[in-house]
């Protein structure tokens, strides 16, 4: 398990500076107000402001900052360092509402978070219980070899009534090879998936070649794991389209929405879902 770590640590602490200065990720506009979150996680979220929010695999955290800057108390959490501390440089440069808004990160793979994050208990007197909301998007489970020990860490920091939010691209897209030529991959999760890339999807000409190890999670698998650490789905939708260009051969049919362009509408590229506990 910790060469898997290890390689993917590497590759994201790699990637960090180049995903930074991308136009993809748009530092300068986020800094000036733009919001890099998007609709189907929006829906999702509700109203955020004086919610405590805790966000996994939040990368440089913008999509954290990005709930502060809704009002909303965030710890954001990624196990590469140099991520950590751009979202902290970043956290720094942003105005919060006066009495509203705060984000906080700690840096440590998630399966190791009960070791970083400690959260009150009823017995104790300590005031709140958990979070209110706890979220995740976007390219995050396929790094995770084991789910059901991710959904326990969703249900051991959600207080009871709050609500996970999760978007991600659906596992269909996975199952192809980079140019969408042919089917390369199950849907199910099998052997690890290990993928040597040069450049990055945030900057397809970035003068970096990586290693990851990831795993394809079929929804099933999602569900049954949230299930059996007692989390009820309540909102389920899955969607014709990415709301990135992060993908190889797309078109974009509108606004901040790209689809494959040899499939079109024919295939679901994301999914999103509510549940409580």
């Amino acid at each position: 398990m910790n060469d898997y770590i290890s390689a993917n640590r590497t590759l994201w602490d790699t990637k960090v500076e180049h995903h930074v200065a991308s136009d993809f990720y748009d530092v300068a506009g986020f800094i000036n107000g733009a919001n890099p979150l998007n609709d189907i996680e929006l829906a999702l979220l509700g109203d955020v402001r004086g919610k405590r929010i805790l966000h996994l695999q939040c990368h440089f955290g913008q999509d954290s900052i990005a709930l502060a800057r809704m009002g909303a108390s965030v710890v954001g959490v990624d196990f590469s360092e140099k991520a950590i501390e751009k979202a902290k440089e970043l956290a720094d440069t942003i105005s919060f509402e006066e009495g509203r808004g705060e984000a906080t990160f700690i840096c440590c793979n998630i399966y190791d978070l009960k070791e970083q994050l400690t959260i009150s208990l009823p017995s104790e007197g300590l005031g709140e219980v958990g979070f209110d909301i706890i979220f995740t998007s976007y390219g995050t489970i396929g790094w995770l070899p084991d789910l059901n020990a991710w959904a326990n860490i969703v249900s051991t920091y959600l207080k009871p009534s709050g609500k996970f939010v999760f978007a991600e691209f659906h596992p269909v897209v996975w199952m192809f090879d980079n140019d969408f030529e042919r089917v390369e991959y199950r849907y199910f999760k099998s052997e690890p998936i290990i993928e040597v890339e040069t450049g990055t999807y945030a900057d397809k000409n970035a003068p970096i070649t990586t290693t990851s190890i990831t795993w394809n999670h079929g929804i099933s698998e999602v569900f049954a794991a949230l299930v059996a650490n007692g989390l009820t789905v309540k909102t389920f939708q899955e969607f014709d389209y990415s709301p990135y260009n992060c993908f190889n051969k797309t078109v974009e049919i509108a606004p901040r929405k790209y689809q494959i362009e040899r499939f079109g509408n024919k295939i679901p590229m994301v999914y999103a879902l509510l549940a409580t506990k």
